[in-house]
């Protein structure tokens, strides 16, 4: 009989998380495009302004659930500072939204040489990667077959693994919802990186902005803390335990 309810319980509550990091040069637009995907995915959600978002300096948590999958995005910092802490979450995540801003073709061989670094790392062998051209809603940006011919250097290092290159608009979110439902058919599908199990009464915040290195907070009277926007996020050293690496 408890096994009976035990499985039930777990049919009816529970769901199978993964964890997808976006990565990317900074003003890419991973942050916009993690924006607009938990708008359009969160019925609740009532997005910052997408003209407010800022330059990355750390981590943004945020996820989604999409029927009994549950993603558990890690929007990480893309200055070439931050990129030396991209690996310390590769052995923990199932796949890779990689970010390129199509309209910067001047720093499109750096994203690629960022790209090139991150796909051949032991760390993410077999884990899916989804490309997205953003900004594809500029008249001037380049096109898909531009950014393929770009990277082509770096098709014999994908490896055995599923990858897509997709247009995208994460201002005006064209593109998001493919991308997304792609990115879930993947990695459930990868039996080498199995989900991690949560109760789905649990919902971590989608508003969750943290940091590497704690800031001074003038409502925590000058103490040191994590903060989303102006608004403190007490208590603050679990957050900072969270990402200690």
């Amino acid at each position: 009989m408890y096994t009976l309810l035990s499985g039930l319980y777990k049919y009816m509550f529970q769901r199978d998380e993964y964890c997808i990091l976006i990565l990317g040069l900074d003003n890419a637009g991973k942050t916009t495009f993690l924006e607009q995907t938990k708008t359009r995915f969160n019925k609740n959600y009532k997005g910052m302004s997408l003209s407010k978002i800022t330059t990355t300096v750390g981590l943004n948590i945020g996820t989604i659930d999409v029927g009994k999958t549950r993603l558990m995005f890690w929007d990480l910092g893309g200055q070439e500072e931050l990129q030396s802490l991209w690996d310390k979450y590769y052995a923990e995540s199932h796949g890779v939204i990689y970010v390129i801003d199509s309209t910067d073709e001047e720093r499109l061989s750096e994203s690629k040489r960022a790209f090139e670094k991150m796909i051949t790392s032991e760390a993410l062998e077999g884990v899916p990667i989804l490309v997205l051209a953003n900004k594809q809603d500029v008249e001037t940006c380049l096109s898909i077959p531009d950014i393929k011919t770009a990277f082509s250097d770096c098709i014999n290092k994908i490896g055995k693994r599923d990858c897509l290159t997709q247009a995208c608009s994460a201002l005006t979110g064209k593109g998001v919802n493919e991308g997304i439902e792609w990115m879930v058919k993947c990695v459930v599908r990868n039996i080498h990186r199995p989900p991690r199990k949560k109760d789905i009464t649990w919902q971590p915040s989608t508003d969750a902005r943290h940091f590497f290195h704690p800031v001074l907070c003038s409502s925590c009277d000058g103490r040191e803390c994590c903060t989303m926007e102006d608004s403190c996020l007490s208590p603050c050293s679990s957050q900072m335990e969270l990402l200690s690496i």
